[in-house]
């Protein structure tokens, strides 16, 4: 893996990588405002000179945590999600709900908080937008490496609501691969987590990003 080779142009001369656009807004209205989220309808203007309406939800963000161990096992946690009504097989994570902290340490935080384990060696595995259709919510998830249980004494955070009861469970990464693939989990940041980390590992998790990379 060559990041430095990302993002050349494809057969049609166009570079395959993302970048910043934005197109005119006319009219902006909050539909709804909640605890985490707000709902808004922009009218934005389109290509041949017409204009139309796009609702999305404004989202502070968040992290997630792909944590191996040194036998090569994920740890995943099992919440429930109601939109869905599922329980799900996920990564640790959380919201950027601390201004202007770093994002290794949100990440940090929730494997410490969803899980009870911390880690010494962290990378940036891989960024993506949950839903670019319906929301701005980017998630960053990390690689954490070199993990340990956080001693009960020291560990005093109180789990609530959908976090109090989340069993935990060690597989290895060719089996989560294996779960992604057929289906049997759903999770984005999970799916996305779980594949990027065993394509990393091809070479020793040498080409990835540190923990602090920017966010394009």
């Amino acid at each position: 893996m060559n990041p430095g080779n990302a993002g050349g142009p494809g057969e049609d001369g166009i570079g395959v990588r993302d970048v910043a656009e934005s197109w005119e807004v006319s009219a902006s209205v909050d539909r709804f405002a909640g605890r985490v989220i707000t709902v808004r309808t922009d009218t934005v203007a389109m290509p041949g000179g017409v204009t139309a309406d796009r609702d999305y939800a404004v989202h502070p963000g968040s992290v997630g945590v792909l944590a191996l161990d040194d036998a090569d096992r994920v740890l995943l946690i099992r919440q429930y999600r109601h939109p869905v009504r599922r329980l799900l097989w996920e990564l640790p994570a959380g919201l950027r709900d601390v201004p202007g902290e770093p994002l290794v340490d949100c990440a940090a935080r929730e494997l410490a908080e969803e899980a009870g384990y911390r880690a010494r060696i962290w990378h940036t595995l891989v960024d993506l937008y949950t839903s670019p259709g319906m929301t701005d919510e980017r998630i960053r998830v990390f690689l954490a490496r070199d993990v340990e249980p956080i001693p009960e004494e020291e560990n005093t955070f109180v789990r609530s609501h959908e976090e109090t009861d989340m069993p935990a469970v060690w597989i290895p990464l060719a089996e989560a691969v294996d779960t992604a693939l057929t289906g049997m989990i759903h999770n984005s940041p999970a799916v996305a987590g779980i594949l990027a980390a065993y394509a990393a590992s091809a070479d020793g998790f040498k080409g990835l990003r540190p923990a602090d990379a920017p966010e394009a």
